[in-house]
């Protein structure tokens, strides 16, 4: 049985709401993932990140900018593409977090899948044979834009922090083209410090929070492929 997070995603009219207000909307529970793909727009994106943080303890910064890459409003065909890759990657990578978020997916290669040691950006032999286990997937669905965000704990300056974190996606990226994977698929963000996932007060905590996130949205000839009824 595949365990993929859901992730409840409140509706339009109630986003409206909430870039005024920020209150007044319950969330809408129990929407199938193809529905959560209809009608959201790249405006509710950084709304939309900002609640998955709250949801999930990612915090705002990240979750804003992950939510903002997702946010998208071409119907419910790409939620079916983005439902199947989604369950796809939870197959191949059950150490990692997968969420349907929006029209796309977001990814977390937490310790369990691409480790990072401290103050390193290379990656090990474990997180490249984790990483080989997206490439089949990656490649089935070439459609797809991947931002790649990474992280730190929150151990010395914050200004190697950024450059570091930027280093490890830089790593994740650099990997997966020499794979194969076309290189404009990719952008990258160093986020550093921010949105720790565990507590930076242990070196447990630590070592969860030295990470890399994915926001996966379909790219251009996707979006003009489901127009076309594709």
């Amino acid at each position: 049985m595949i365990k993929m997070k859901k992730i409840s995603i409140i509706g339009l009219s109630c986003l409206l709401m909430l870039s005024f207000l920020f209150t007044g909307c319950e969330a809408t529970k129990n929407a199938n993932n193809t529905q959560k793909g209809s009608g959201i727009g790249v405006i509710a994106g950084g709304v939309i990140g900002a609640i998955i943080g709250n949801n999930t303890g990612i915090g705002t910064a990240g979750g804003a900018a992950i939510g903002a890459a997702i946010g998208g409003g071409t119907g419910a065909l790409i939620g079916n593409k983005m439902d199947k890759q989604a369950r796809e990657i939870d197959q191949a990578l059950p150490g990692a977090d997968v969420e349907r978020v929006g029209e796309g997916i977001k990814l977390t290669l937490n310790e369990n899948a691409v480790r990072f040691d401290l103050n390193k950006a290379t990656l090990t032999t474990q997180a490249k044979a984790n990483l080989d286990k997206l490439v089949p997937v990656f490649t089935e669905y070439p459609d797809t834009n991947i931002d790649i965000f990474g992280y730190t704990d929150s151990t010395g300056k914050a200004e190697y922090n950024l450059t570091l974190s930027k280093n490890r996606a830089e790593s994740v990226k650099n990997y997966l083209i020499s794979k194969g994977l076309v290189a404009s698929r990719f952008k990258t963000t160093g986020l550093g410090v921010a949105d720790p996932i565990a507590s930076n007060d242990t070196k447990e905590g630590q070592s969860q929070n030295r990470r890399v996130e994915f926001a996966i949205t379909a790219n251009a000839k996707m979006v003009q492929d489901t127009k076309n009824g594709k």
